[in-house]
This record gives structure tokens, sequence and C-alpha cells, in this order.
């Protein structure tokens, strides 16, 4: 028996969805505005997760163009049937409800290529499939309801989906409102089928603090379903805000080739204060069922520090950054672009990458010329060598990034007598401020280290030339997480060069970036 340490996948992997096939486990998370999209990750035990390949890969699948940080890809499922791994998703564009919508992909092989998206025709967020016995596949989501009795009152529908056609058919049925009366949000429905019994399974109450796991079941796939009186199945809430895991909700059930039950699952972990900077993360609790309802984490409640996998290898291997801690190649499959694919604008370059400056800055809901890597770890040291001969107006550097609106950034520039300009900038709520400025005794075309030293809360930003770092500035990270900003992202970290609105010709060498978590496990 070995045990792993919870969160399964720390960082920013939200809305996680799972499915078994023989002895292979596969799990998607949700991306947003970061590209590539839709990651998948394999395992063989739930404790051990490798990073196999993405959903959204290429340019022509989906297009971001605009979406702002917090659209894009919201909350898919993954399932397999007959030999196809399929998964559907939501393209939401908060400023465009016209754009988007719910859309279907497949692969035969999980690591893809996958298909162009099949588009449903249905609204609302948060689509599942269910493969029931007969044949028939079943498409299901959330909406806000038709004739609400509350605000923000949703709603759970049904439809078959008739594969041939690429198309929902037959009648809508509405399934499911939530489980307590006023509650808002009844989302991330999944459906089930245990020993002839149809089971819902949902989140409601909203994916922060409130946010909870509910069961319903009934005879048949289409209804009427009746609740669990023990619901909710999962929730932190009544733990109050000071405990070290709150938020947990969006499960999804899975049953183990031994026979035994378990469930994925998002959570937050505050510290320094109500605050999450490292976002919504996945979770692994066991499941048993008893009087035919699934009993999350039994004997506890609640979602713990660790988790004992009967079937597991000995040796947990905690996942992405936290096992591969140091430097971060360009084959890493951590890096992220915004929008668009990052071969638009950068090759891999030895241990780096060479950047082609992009007139787009990061204030701009758009693809600028940036590469980063989520932050994982509370306490980490990220540094990054640059190396460009920059002309005026030109800007590169390194960026604690939550969103356009919300940045710390420690920004390289030329002035006129050819020296490198250092200035840490915090945008905040689109308005720009600078919290410290430097004289690093560089020129253009020279090599310099800039850094990122992160403690809690605080995220100093240096530079260095040589072996004489300083510390340019420290910002608050209180003030870049969703809880301050909004929104449902968790930090990177990355770098990035812009013409501030001017194109150009300049390249800018990112010639070595490092991930260095002080503590692997947290």
């Amino acid at each position: 028996m070995s045990g792993v340490a919870n969160p399964i996948l720390p960082g920013c992997y939200p809305d996680p969805s799972i499915c078994r096939v023989g002895a292979d486990y596969y799990l998607v998370t949700s991306t947003f505005e970061y590209l590539p999209g839709l990651p998948v990750w394999h395992s063989t035990d739930l404790v051990s997760w490798d990073l196999t390949g993405h959903v959204v890969t290429r340019a022509g699948q989906l297009d971001f163009g605009g979406i702002a940080s917090s659209g894009g890809l919201y909350a898919p499922t993954i399932r397999h049937h007959d030999g196809c791994f399929w998964v559907v998703c939501t393209l939401v564009d908060s400023n465009d409800a016209s754009r988007g919508g719910n859309f279907l992909m497949t692969a035969t092989d999980p690591a893809g290529p996958w298909s162009d998206p099949v588009w449903l025709d249905a609204d609302g967020i948060d689509p599942s499939l269910f493969f029931d016995e007969d044949g028939r596949i079943w498409v299901h989501g959330t909406r806000l309801a038709r004739e609400p009795r509350w605000h923000h009152q949703t709603e759970v529908w049904l439809r078959e989906f008739d594969p041939a056609a690429g198309a929902l058919v037959g009648p809508e049925h509405i399934l499911w409102n939530g489980a307590m009366l006023g509650v808002v949000w009844a989302e991330a429905p999944h459906l089930y089928r245990v020993d002839g019994t149809y089971y819902l399974l949902a989140a409601e109450g909203g994916t922060e603090f409130h946010h909870a796991v509910c069961v319903a079941r009934s005879a048949s796939v289409t209804g009427p379903y009746e609740g669990n009186r023990s619901n909710p199945i999962m929730t932190h809430r009544h733990l109050g805000r000071g405990v070290d895991v709150v938020a947990t909700g969006h499960a999804d059930l899975v049953q183990a080739a031994d026979g035994s039950w378990w469930a994925v699952l998002l959570a937050t972990r505050p510290y320094g204060g109500y605050h999450y900077n490292l976002g919504r993360e996945t979770f692994l609790v066991p499941v048993v069922w008893e009087d035919g309802w699934p009993v999350f984490a039994p004997g506890e409640g609640r979602v713990s520090a660790r988790v004992e996998v009967p079937f597991a290898r000995p040796f947990p291997s905690p996942a992405d950054a936290g096992q591969h801690p140091g430097l971060v190649q360009p084959s890493d499959p951590r890096w992220t672009s915004l929008r668009r694919p990052a071969s638009e604008f950068a090759v891999a370059n030895g241990n780096g990458w060479r950047l082609r400056v992009r007139p787009e800055t990061l204030a701009d809901a758009a693809t600028p010329a940036f590469l980063g890597v989520r932050q994982q770890h509370r306490d980490v040291d990220v540094q990054a060598v640059l190396r460009a001969s920059l002309r005026p107006g030109e800007e590169m550097g390194v960026v604690v990034r939550q969103s356009e609106d919300d940045h710390v950034r420690l920004a390289l520039s030329t002035g006129t007598d050819g020296a490198l300009l250092v200035r840490a900038i915090h945008r905040r709520s689109g308005v720009e401020e600078v919290l410290g400025e430097a004289d690093a005794g560089l020129r253009a075309g020279a090599p310099v280290r800039l850094g990122l030293r992160v403690r809690g809360q605080d995220y100093a930003l240096t530079v260095a030339a040589g072996d004489t770092e300083q510390v340019v500035a420290t910002a608050d990270g209180r003030t870049l997480d969703s809880v301050a900003t909004g929104g449902f992202l968790g930090l990177w970290f990355g770098v990035y060069a812009t013409g501030n609105g001017v194109a150009s010709t300049t390249q800018v060498d990112i010639e070595r970036f490092e991930y260095r978590p002080l503590n692997p496990s947290r």
C-alpha cells in the first residue's frame, strides 16, 4: 500500500474529470485562455501522473482571439467508449455570449491528435457524457434556469446524442435544480449507472467557499431524480475559512480495477490569509457505497492531506514541477502560451527559447510573446537569463501573471544611452504602478538574470549581473490571487517580450529558465 499527497495535481488544474480504460486512468482539467488546452494526464495507480498530451493543440481547432482571462475552456469531461476517447467542454467568451458554446472532440489515442470540434446545439456550461448499457449516448450539462424561482438558479438538462449525425436528438429532460432550496449554480453534472441505478453527481454553491458535492438517483436515466438526505456528501464550508483546504467540489467518480471507488475533485489551499495563489487544484478522496449511496472520504468526511491507495506503487511521485524541479527546457509540457500556439512566435534554442517580439502587450486580450508555467508551490525560486538588443520602446522581462488587468512584471527596456533600464511594475485593476527601479549596470545585448524569489505571499523581483543580485521590489501576492482580482485562475510565472504596440523584428533569447521549489511537497 502506498499513499499520495493531496493535491495530486498542484497548481491551477481545476474541474477534474476522470475515466478508466483497463488498468489505465485518464484525467483532464480546465485551461481557460492558455494553450495547449485541456491537458490529458495518465496514471496506472491514481498516485503517479504523467502529462501524456493535450486536446487543443493547433491553430484552427478553436478560436480564442479576444477572449479575456478566465474565459476560454471550462470544465471538460473525458470518457472512453468503443475504442475512442471523448471529451466534451465549453468555450466561453464573457464579452460575446453568442460565441463559443459546447463542443465534442474525439481521439483514438489520448496523446492526440484530437479531432476538430463538433458543436452541440446546447447552451450553458459543464457538459458531460454518459454511455448507457443499451448503446444510447446522453449529453448533459447545466445552464441558468429558463423559468428561475431565484437569482442564479440553474438546471441540469439531458438530451440524447446521435453519433452518426453528430447532433443532439430527441426531447430534452430537466433532471435537477440542486439539492437545496435557493441554491446557486448546480453544475458539473456527471451520470453513472451502478447496480442498475442511475446516479447524478453535481456541484453546487458556486466554485468558491460554498462549493459542495451533491448526489441524486433514479431508476431511469431521464428521471425523476431523488436527492440523498445526506447532501451535501462533500463540502468544507462548515469548517470555516481558516482550514487548510476549502472550496471542495466539482467531483467525478471512477471505479478502480480492484472494484474500489474514488473521486477526483477541485479544492483550494489558502495561505497568508484567505488567499489561494496556486488556484483551484485537483485532489483525490476514497469513496464507498452505503445503503445505495456514495460516501466520500468515509470516516473522515473531508479531504485529507494524504490518501492511502492500496494498489499504488510504493514510491509516490509528485506531479509536474515537484517531480522534475529545476531547469525547465523547451520540451517540458508545462510551458503554455496565451490564446494561440507558442510556435507562432517562439522556437526552441538550446536549453531555452528564442522569442520574436510582438506588438501585443500583457495588458491585451491577445497573444503577446509570452511563455509561462503555473505556480505550483508556495515557496519557490524562479530565474530566467535573457539576452536581446532591444530597440527604444521595446520591453522584455519576467512576469507573475493573473490576467491582463492584474500582474506584476520585472521589465527591461533600453534607455537613450544604450543602458538597460530595470523597473518592477504592478498592473492592478488595469492601472500600472512602478514598485521600484534599479541600475544593474547592463547594456543592451548583454545577458541579464531576472528572478522571482517567492516566500509565501512575498514576491521579490530580482535582477543580477554576474554574481551581484539585487531586489528591485517586493510585490504582495495577496493582491494577485483570484480572491482579490476575481476570475478563476491561479498564478503563472513567465517570460515575455513586446514592442508595446509597434511591430518589430527583434528577437529575445531566453537562454535559461529555472523553477526551483524549496519544498516540492508544498
